[in-house]
């Protein structure tokens, strides 16, 4: 409880302002347990005031796939889901896992994690002060937004073999003798990644019947993302293209003008082998210069990763 203007206030688990994940973090924890008896009334609120927002929007603009999901997982509007609850719903479906984290965790350790079927998930909630938009991922964004497309086998496959990626372009990478030349083209690669996931499992689009239809979790948890991206003349909505994604840089703060749509997660999977046909034959050692950008010390990182020397 913390105390403001001679009235009493609920911390709870809002997001930035959660002093359990603080402690967490101080220690330097990644994975962490869901303390779900330190949400607040005003947690569980905003909980239920986005999922009534959002529900009118899911059943106007995303893909069945993903309403389907929303149902097997029993996600419900009423309170804030116990991931305990959740997790063996979707590990019958898919083998998929939602995992609590304190909060943003290393590239490599997120995509390591999503190639084990496990989704790294936070926590908390955004507060009243962010309900339209958190810059900070928060649990209805990754349970929400997320979470229901991993029910799908067919989507929880392309999601390992994207994020399996990852592991390949470093190790290949490693290979290379000289040490800059090795992180420009790691850079390079990773690059290609972050717009391939980006383009696809945060912001993709599925034609459904002749009509778009929203499998992206960046374009699900927000109703003005979901409008523009199907409604809005002005989006260029193409057919997806691994070599246009991996080279085309994006801004996380705006709408997005252009998109990449499948008509089936079978193609969305040839896609991604299409996208590891590029690494193979050495066509993401270079893309379009552009965001998103890898410090050294994050190249480095994965260049550590599973304890391999750079």
């Amino acid at each position: 409880m913390a105390r403001h203007n001679n009235h009493v206030t609920q911390t709870g688990l809002t997001t930035t302002r959660a002093p359990f994940i603080e402690r967490c973090r101080k220690r330097g924890d990644t994975y962490i347990r869901q303390p779900y008896e330190l949400y607040s009334d005003d947690n569980q609120s905003t909980w239920r005031r986005l999922f009534d927002r959002l529900e009118p929007a899911w059943k106007s603009y995303a893909c069945s796939k993903f309403l389907s999901g929303i149902d097997a997982l029993r996600l419900s509007r009423d309170r804030i889901p116990k991931l305990s609850e959740v997790n063996p719903y979707l590990k019958r479906l898919t083998g998929f896992r939602a995992k609590p984290v304190a909060g943003y965790m290393p590239a490599h350790l997120f995509f390591d994690s999503l190639s084990r079927r496990e989704f790294p998930t936070t926590i908390t909630v955004r507060g009243a002060d962010k309900f339209d938009y958190s810059p900070e991922p928060d649990i209805f964004h990754d349970v929400a937004g997320h979470v229901p497309m991993h029910a799908d086998r067919e989507f929880a496959e392309c999601l390992v073999r994207i994020s399996s990626f990852a592991k390949a372009a470093v190790e290949s990478a490693r290979e290379i003798p000289n040490p800059e030349r090795r992180l420009g083209i790691l850079s390079n690669r990773l690059k290609a990644l972050a717009r391939f996931f980006w383009y696809t499992a945060e912001f993709g689009l599925l034609r459904e019947g002749g009509r778009y239809r929203v499998y992206g979790s960046g374009l699900l948890s927000s109703v003005g993302e979901l409008r523009h991206s199907v409604e809005d003349p002005k989006v260029r909505r193409d057919p997806l293209d691994p070599k246009q994604a991996a080279n085309l840089p994006f801004d996380e703060t705006q709408y997005q003008p252009r998109l990449f749509f499948v008509d089936s997660f079978e193609q969305l999977y040839n896609s991604v082998e299409q996208f590891f046909a590029m690494l193979r034959e050495g066509r993401l050692d270079k893309v379009t210069p552009g965001g998103p950008g890898f410090s050294r010390d994050q190249l480095e990182g994965f260049l550590h990763w599973n304890g391999a020397p750079a």
